[in-house]
């Protein structure tokens, strides 16, 4: 009923960028927090930024100052923004959103996450 579809990851050379963006779709009330994570392999799934409908942040302290998360109400998207890469930010990263939607007629609340885009720093 929810999906989530992510874009824009790939390869890149150390001290450049990329612009991540996930869009929700389906039977959507309301959206609330939306956010980005991230994993690297053999390591733990954790945040990277999140954003609240009202446009509060907050940042990982390791990618303050260099990403910028910001979210498009009306499509229901939200944004990555990542400068100065480092080969340390390679990862699998996942949209992670809180919403309201509808299913089998009633509306509920929960968490839904995107399928993961790669990316690669290094040169």
């Amino acid at each position: 009923q929810v999906q989530l579809v992510e874009s824009g990851g790939g390869l890149v050379q150390p001290g450049g960028s990329l612009r991540l963006s996930c869009a929700a779709t389906g039977s959507i009330l309301s959206i609330n927090a939306m956010g980005w994570y991230r994993q690297a392999p053999g390591k733990q799934r954790d945040l990277v930024a999140r954003i609240t409908s009202g446009g509060s942040t907050i940042y990982a302290d390791s990618v303050k100052g260099r990403f910028t998360i910001s979210r498009d109400n009306a499509k229901n998207t939200v944004y990555l923004q990542m400068n100065s890469l480092k080969p340390e930010d390679t990862a699998v990263y996942y949209c992670n959103v809180n919403l309201v939607f509808r299913n089998l007629g009633l509306s509920r609340q929960g968490d839904a996450w995107g399928q993961g885009t790669q990316v690669t720093v290094s040169s």
